[in-house]
């Protein structure tokens, strides 16, 4: 295999490694960015692609044209090991080294007994197509039971993504409103935990009661899962939740690749960093730095017991090590942590409006936005989709 080099090796690109690309560029690094999808995904936006609201190409940003953007260099490939202390990634197609290494792979998913019966609006990009046909086709019979939810990682709370089974299953009660036929289905939110969302704060817990409340959603909390069924789900007491189709959005654990390194990982499987996002190997004092850095899923995330991986806080830890890697490279001591950034931040969405959701040590609040906020997200989303492309300047710390 042949065995590129560059000055700077992301491995990963979505949020993390596509904003560290950038930033380092910024900065006049040179880098090279290995991805194993041709296209940048938007996440946060992709929730309206099963109702059909959004085509799945408009949540698709094509990684070349970013590259074009941009200037750094572009590596389709599918990473299978990463010897971090030599700065080398082996893929399915070529070997890569960098003088620093960024790690940016996300996390791996938590497996499930069953886990062939759900889909997931968190797993890869194409599911969100399939989510869609089996609501298409609920629609179509005129009737049905809706299961959506989300599962915990007890190793690693922090690598939980709650806030799309939430925003999907709005979006689905909106949808069925529209088409007069929302009376014909029973939708059922369900997570193993007595309190999901607790970490959004008391009031965002209060108010999404109320939600469910107004929106006739019911509620199956506090049982662990047993397995997934066609039909329903298992819990561990063996009461069954039927449904007709179920969306499930298991918690993160540590990405197989890591298996197959020789990174230091905790419980859960995650890369230990410091605040700096170095990786935190084992060396004495007299030791060489390994200038290794990992951000976003990848890491395991340090913080109060309400931290959460959000897009956001990937990007803060990616534009940080851009930071870092040039203070390095000029002699300088001064550097910028991710913990003092840890929040939770986002617009929930339900399809004919959201609510502004904001947490931090000083607690948590939750806004509604009737109408209004539907349209911000959807603008964010152009925004984020542009900005990445430099088609528009960035706002700052967006």
């Amino acid at each position: 295999m042949e065995t590129k080099r560059d000055k700077v090796l992301i491995l990963g690109g979505g949020f993390a490694g596509v904003e560290s690309a950038i930033f380092l560029r910024k900065a006049g690094f040179s880098v090279t960015l290995v991805s194993d999808r041709d296209y940048f995904y938007i996440y946060p936006t992709s929730i309206w692609i099963p109702t059909g609201e959004t085509p799945f190409e408009k949540i698709c940003v094509p990684l070349k044209e970013i590259q074009e953007a941009h200037g750094f260099n572009l590596v389709i490939d599918e990473i299978t090991q990463i010897i971090s202390k030599e700065h080398k990634a082996i893929g399915k197609n070529g070997i890569y080294e960098g003088e620093y290494l960024v790690i940016a792979i996300g996390s791996g998913k938590i497996k499930h007994n069953g886990d062939e019966n759900f889909l997931s609006i968190c797993g890869k990009p194409e599911e969100s197509l399939k989510i869609k046909e089996r609501l298409d086709e609920l629609i179509k019979k005129g009737s049905g039971k809706i299961a959506m939810g989300f599962g915990g990682n007890p190793k690693d709370p922090s690598n939980v993504r709650g806030g799309p089974a939430f925003e999907l299953l709005f979006n689905v009660h909106n949808q069925l409103k529209k088409l007069g036929i929302r009376d014909n289905f029973e939708l059922t939110f369900f997570a193993p935990m007595d309190s999901p969302g607790a970490r959004m704060g008391e009031q965002a817990l209060k108010m999404m009661d109320i939600f469910f409340k107004k929106l006739n959603i019911k509620k199956h909390f506090g049982k662990k899962i047993k397995n997934f069924e066609a039909d329903g789900i298992i819990f561990e007491d063996d009461s069954k939740l039927e449904s007709d189709f179920t969306m499930f959005i298991p918690a993160g654990t540590g990405h197989k690749v890591f298996e197959n390194s020789d990174l230091p990982l905790n419980e859960a499987g995650l890369i230990k960093i410091n605040d700096y996002c170095e990786v935190m190997h084992d060396f004495d004092e007299t030791a060489e730095k390994y200038n290794i850095f990992a951000i976003g899923d990848s890491c395991a995330l340090d913080g109060p017991n309400w931290r959460a991986k959000q897009g956001h806080i990937a990007e803060v830890m990616a534009r940080n090590v851009a930071f870092n890697i040039e203070a390095i490279v000029k002699g300088s001591e001064e550097r910028k942590g991710y913990l003092e950034h840890i929040n939770i931040l986002c617009v929930m969405d339900s399809g004919d409006g959201a609510a502004f959701v904001y947490r931090d040590n000083k607690g948590g609040k939750m806004i509604p936005m009737p109408v209004v906020g539907h349209w911000l997200k959807k603008g964010w989303g152009w925004y984020c989709r542009n900005s990445k492309l430099g088609k528009i300047p960035r706002i700052p710390a967006m």
